[in-house]
């Protein structure tokens, strides 16, 4: 007998209390926030999905694997077993640990790009475009149209448009030192990239003398998505399918903190000698000796397992369907979002569900807002806030305002996400009712981060 329901594949072990807030005390706690949920004390917040980045709760074998950390400063035990866990899995030349992801972007990027240079990559998220811009250099974003059209299905969103990549090879010789892909594509509501695409962007990528790498935070999401949607990969096993995705490409970016299950850390990884020496030396001088690269050993040894166990058949099959399930709710009770859902979050179109907010006083960050104050749910916004503001200093409206919802691993259960829906659903009731707010205050990068913001029209929520 074939059960439908998909239950979590892990027994809960520890609880965290968390605690809940009268709508009053959230509304005064956005206030002295600046109206900015990054900077909401935890506490205050019920359902915390912020970001799944180093949120999730690490399992037995991780935290049993700690206690074995190595703390030598060169040459510890815990990082030959990491490395040897990122070898299996990529087959990579080069491993050297990160405290995460953005530390491996630096370090790659401060590397390899001058003023002037182009990285294509489907899209960048924050962190990756704001290392290419510091270098003087351009993130070019070409996702396939369907990207941006949230109500069209396409089962690989994600997919680089590819007459885009190989015209801006041949119109920019020289200026493009690497090609880029990230799997899932978080920008654009965590769609997968297909084997297929990411064969053909190795081939474009490597037909014009340019290596490819491959930002590959949630790859074992990838890896599930490509063996359910593609064909060809039913039969084989999400190890064997990230093995695949990685030989194609010449190096990757990580951030352990999303499939490495870990709460710290990442890596940067590569075959090539030259530029791995470069790298080095600039890690040796911003994290630390190569084989710790501003991680204990403890750390190194709890991705060493997490980056197996995020490979996990029954988990994945289990991560992937809690968003899905969350989608399918939504849908009932006619929130927009982007369809199909990702994999480790639901990303709501705020453009659609509040139409009479402009761009300019940001909708997806209003949104955000209204779920905080009501429902005590800190999300994120992915849209003019986070990436509207230009390198000459305008500003201009994202290609799509976005709430996103991401999910911690292995962290809530069926009824944190039963109330996230009920929540969900008022808020699509009382839609008309949320004003837009405007920014006072922001610094000259990655301003979501710390930016200060008021209401536009005296309240977030008008009176009834």
């Amino acid at each position: 007998m074939q059960f439908n329901a998909i239950i979590e594949p892990f027994r809960v072990k520890t609880v965290e209390p968390i605690r809940h807030t009268t709508r009053e005390q959230r509304l005064a706690a956005i206030r002295r926030a600046g109206y900015n949920p990054f900077l909401l004390k935890a506490e205050d917040v019920l359902i915390d999905l912020l970001t799944d980045s180093g949120t999730g709760a690490m399992s037995s074998r991780q935290w049993a694997g700690m206690m074995l950390g190595d703390e030598s400063y060169a040459g510890a035990r815990s990082f030959y077993k990491f490395e040897a866990a990122v070898k299996k899995i990529t087959g990579f030349k080069h491993v050297m640990p990160t405290h995460q992801g953005r530390a491996a972007e630096r370090i790659l990027f401060g590397s390899a790009l001058k003023p002037g240079d182009i990285v294509p990559n489907n899209t960048h998220f924050d962190t990756t475009r704001a290392n290419v811009e510091y270098r003087g250099a351009i993130g070019l974003d070409i996702p396939i149209p369907e990207a941006h059209q949230p109500r069209v299905y396409h089962p690989f969103k994600g997919n680089v448009d590819l007459e885009k990549l190989e015209r801006a090879l041949a119109e920019n010789p020289g200026k493009i030192p690497m090609v880029m892909v990230t799997v899932t594509n978080n920008s654009g509501g965590g769609q997968p990239v297909s084997m297929a695409n990411i064969r053909a962007v190795s081939e474009i990528a490597h037909s014009h003398g340019a290596p490819f790498f491959i930002d590959a935070c949630r790859f074992a999401e990838n890896s599930w998505f490509i063996k359910m949607r593609e064909e060809g990969y039913a039969d084989k096993s999400p190890m064997e399918i990230a093995q695949e995705m990685f030989s194609y490409a010449d190096g990757a970016t990580m951030s352990a903190k999303k499939d490495g299950l870990a709460n710290i850390g990442g890596f940067l990884a590569m075959n090539d000698d030259e530029l791995a020496m470069k790298c080095k030396n600039m890690e040796i001088l911003g994290e630390g000796f190569p084989t710790y690269g501003g991680l204990a050993g403890y750390d190194l040894e709890a991705i060493a397992v997490g980056l197996e166990e995020a490979l996990d058949p029954d988990y994945l099959r289990y991560r992937i369907r809690s968003i899905e399930y969350l989608g399918e709710r939504m849908k009932e009770d006619g929130i927009p979002f982007i369809e199909p859902t990702g994999g480790h979050a639901v990303y709501i179109d705020a453009r659609a569900m509040l139409p009479h907010i402009p761009w300019n006083e940001y909708p997806g960050w209003a949104l955000s807002l209204a779920l905080y104050i009501e429902g005590g749910i800190r999300s994120a916004e992915i849209g003019t806030v986070m990436f509207g503001r230009q390198p000459d200093g305008s500003e201009k409206p994202a290609d799509m305002d976005l709430v996103r919802m991401a999910f911690p691993r292995r962290m809530y259960t069926q009824s944190h996400v039963d109330y996230l829906a009920e929540v969900l659903g008022y808020i699509r009731e009382i839609s008309p009712r949320i004003r837009g707010v405007r920014m006072v205050e922001e610094p000259p990068v990655l301003r979501h981060f710390t930016a200060r913001f008021e209401p536009a029209h005296g309240e977030i929520l008008a009176e009834a």
